[in-house]
């Protein structure tokens, strides 16, 4: 009865938008909203995060914290688990694969439970000190927002993926008070593309987003940071090395991820995971305690030069003056990081890859600059690299180069790094991209033939499906049937194509108009030839499950117009080439439109 009232109500108002309100002023007014809310989510999640782990810290002694950490990260995993299959019914929330899986594959429509699933699942995982970020889920809830309402506002795949966009820079802007990194994140990450149209309702998105975060938080940021080392030209061959290291540093994340993503896929039992996930994971938490949580406190620390902080309830805390100490930890927690956070996921905790990035980076971008400085030779600023490494990591993980180089320029206030910043962002991602053609957030997608990139053609290929370009109106013949029979057939067709299918529904070839026409005219062949004789055999076939990237390069490897569609060696249909092109000319016009 309620579900029928909102839909009454939603239809009246759609009849009074679209009488009242332009549909570009609707569009402007919807980003405002979806930046509200996003940033209202993203606020929520980080006050709710922050509560949850200053709880399980109060009780703890001074030198207890480190044991506890061999107990949290595993319970927040479990509890992630058990909401998820029993309250959630087994489905996790969103992160950013799945909004992007969303704009090729389903219209841009995400599932209005996503919105708080993301939140929940990532609260707890994250609350607990598992070694994932909040930025992913966060994006992913937004963007569910987005999706849900233009839904309900009735608009079309085009303005459902903007919304969708603005949901997204509307989460990255509330988190870091960062507006126009946000808005190059929904254009460089999300993939949407750079128009007048989109740009708009980007902005007022984000910028409603920073406000509602400024409300909720006041002036409090993640990092309060002032740029007080000057850029010296001396330092550039540094920041050209640091993008080179921080590029390969990025192809090791994501080969250590998809390797014990592979090891966790082994593992059949769900309990099984977690155990395994929560005793590896809480040993390392244990030894190396800034791998507890998203890691934001310890990049402060590295940013302020402060190693008791970073070293506090750790083993090793009594050697924090030692250089060999400090650098042998920064190494460990840099490259145990992406394992600590594959292990959170795997074992089936739920978060982001952002914050781990930003993790890495900085303590890298410390140790490079402390390393050279502790030569005697160079003076290079610790603070600086610590930064520029942070957006090294963020291009060459995410491959998103001018996220990281917006974002590290507006959480410092300025721009004052902005040479180095494009120096090191551009070489990591290059880098990165030699080796890893596809980010973290892709390389599923691609392989699968799902990923919508800013290549138009591309694109729309994505976009199409071959399950509905296939042609079943083909009439078939037995091979068995004679050629008076055919004739009969040819006559009551508007085909010039025929396929010969056994009593099984296997193809055995085709018949064309065209080889038939000399003996169609000769009755007293009609009994004596048989369809076998006259058919010859397709070029290829193609499945209903294949890409339509697959699907064309098979057209143009046989130059062939039509191709016959076979699933599990049953004939169904057949695919044409004008078929193709036609809808390919439709959807490529809606796209530009």
């Amino acid at each position: 009865m309620l579900i029928d009232q909102i839909r009454k109500l939603l239809k009246r108002f759609t009849i009074w938008r679209r009488r009242r309100l332009q549909e570009r002023q609707y569009i402007i007014i919807l980003s405002i909203a979806v930046g509200f809310s996003s940033g209202l989510a993203a606020v929520a999640l980080k006050n709710a995060v922050f509560f949850i782990q200053s709880f399980l810290k109060a009780g703890a002694l001074k030198g207890e914290e480190s044991y506890l950490y061999l107990i949290y990260p595993g319970l927040g995993i479990l509890l992630t688990v058990l909401v998820s299959r029993y309250l959630f019914k087994g489905k996790l929330g969103l992160s950013i694969p799945n909004v992007l899986q969303s704009i090729s594959k389903t219209n841009s429509i995400l599932p209005r439970s996503a919105t708080y699933k993301s939140l929940v699942t990532s609260l707890i995982t994250v609350g607990f000190g598992g070694s994932v970020g909040l930025e992913g889920p966060t994006v992913g809830a937004s963007s569910a927002i987005g999706s849900n309402y233009s839904r309900w506002s009735r608009l079309n795949y085009q303005k459902t993926t903007l919304m969708l966009g603005c949901g997204a820079a509307a989460a990255m802007s509330g988190i870091f008070h960062a507006p126009i990194a946000a808005v190059v994140f929904a254009l460089e990450v999300i993939m949407l593309d750079l128009t007048v149209s989109s740009m708009i309702p980007l902005l007022m998105a984000s910028i409603s987003a920073t406000l509602t975060s400024y409300l909720m938080f006041g002036d409090e940021v993640l990092f309060d940071i002032e740029v007080i080392d000057s850029f010296m030209l001396s330092d550039v061959p540094f920041y050209i090395l640091l993008g080179v290291l921080t590029g390969l540093l990025s192809v090791y994340f994501c080969k250590s991820y998809w390797t014990i993503e592979r090891k966790f896929d082994k593992i059949h039992g769900r309990y099984q995971k977690v155990l395994v996930g929560s005793i590896i994971l809480g040993a390392l938490i244990f030894v190396f305690p800034p791998l507890y949580g998203e890691g934001f406190v310890s990049i402060k620390a590295m940013l302020n030069g402060d190693m008791q902080s970073l070293f506090e309830g750790s083993l090793f805390y009594d050697y924090r003056e030692h250089f060999w100490m400090i650098a042998i930890f920064l190494i460990a927690i840099v490259f145990i990081k992406s394992i600590a956070t594959t292990l959170t996921l795997g074992a089936g905790g739920f978060g982001g890859v952002f914050a781990p990035s930003m993790f890495m980076g900085s303590a890298f971008g410390f140790l490079f600059a402390r390393s050279l400085n502790q030569l005697g030779f160079f003076t290079l600023s610790e603070r600086n690299f610590t930064l520029v490494s942070m957006a090294g990591l963020i291009a060459g993980i995410l491959q998103a180069p001018l996220t990281g180089l917006f974002l590290i320029a507006e959480i410092t206030s300025g721009y004052e790094l902005i040479i180095p910043l494009m120096i090191t962002a551009a070489i990591s991602f290059i880098t990165a991209r030699y080796f890893q053609p596809h980010s973290l957030y892709t390389l599923q997608l691609a392989e699968k033939g799902e990923l919508i990139t800013h290549n138009k053609d591309q694109a729309v290929l994505t976009l199409m499906q071959l399950k509905t370009e296939v042609e079943d109106d083909f009439a078939t013949i037995g091979p068995d049937q004679t050629l008076g029979e055919l004739v009969k057939l040819v006559s009551r067709s508007s085909r010039n194509l025929f396929p010969v299918v056994n009593d099984d529904g296997s193809l055995e070839g085709i018949v064309l108009l065209d080889d038939i026409r000399q003996v169609m005219f000769k009755p007293k062949k009609y009994d004596k030839i048989q369809v076998w004789e006259l058919m010859i055999q397709h070029p290829d076939a193609v499945a209903s499950t294949d890409s339509m990237d697959q699907v064309m390069k098979k057209f143009q490897t046989t130059g062939a117009w039509n191709l016959p569609v076979i699933d599990n060696g049953k004939y169904v249909g057949f695919v044409s080439k004008s078929k193709l092109f036609n809808d390919y000319r439709k959807i490529l016009k809606d796209f530009h439109e």
